[in-house]
């Protein structure tokens, strides 16, 4: 059973409207997962972390579609319909960023209003962000932010990466 709560309606958007989802995730890639699995697929879904009524991922969407609601996880799911900001896994044009594009092209070619490298501002139209197939933009205050680190080659690479090295690693 797909437990849901807190919906808004989106000004004209049609049937769509945003609803926050807490299905109990324990992960990032579990919620990813469930998104990418969704049918039909929503304009926008964003991850949320939240620690009650204990530590899991919930999900913001906006979506036509109707989900149950578990009472014990709705305040998990109002948060996450209602707050300023998320992790981005579906938006317009994230299937199209795959490979090595320059940020103009990520702009055009997606819903990504800006792409800032973290701690030195916004990145140069033609520099070259290898995507590693994985974009995870933030969403601030109703714009997509991809956050990106510099690499080698004078290039970039999203700051959030599909298969992260774990701290640590190798002690």
């Amino acid at each position: 059973m797909t437990h849901a709560v807190g919906a808004a309606a989106v000004p004209g958007s049609g049937s769509a409207r945003i609803v926050g989802v807490s299905l109990g995730h324990r992960t990032l890639a579990e919620a990813d997962h469930w998104i990418q699995e969704l049918t039909p697929v929503p304009v926008l879904a964003c991850t949320h972390l939240v620690a009650a009524p204990f530590p899991h991922v919930a999900i913001s969407l906006l979506t036509p579609a109707e989900f149950d609601t578990d009472p014990a996880l709705r305040p998990a799911a109002d948060a996450a319909a209602t707050g300023p900001a998320g992790r981005a896994v579906r938006f317009p044009g994230s299937t199209r960023l795959t490979g090595a594009l320059t940020v103009s092209e990520i702009l055009q070619r997606s819903s990504i209003a800006r792409v800032e490298v973290l701690g030195g501002g916004p990145a140069g139209p033609e520099t070259i962000v290898d995507t590693g197939d994985f974009v995870r933009p933030q969403f601030r205050s109703g714009e997509l932010v991809l956050v990106t680190t510099p690499s080698a080659g004078d290039r970039l690479v999203p700051f959030e990466r599909r298969d992260p090295t774990p701290c640590c690693a190798t002690h």
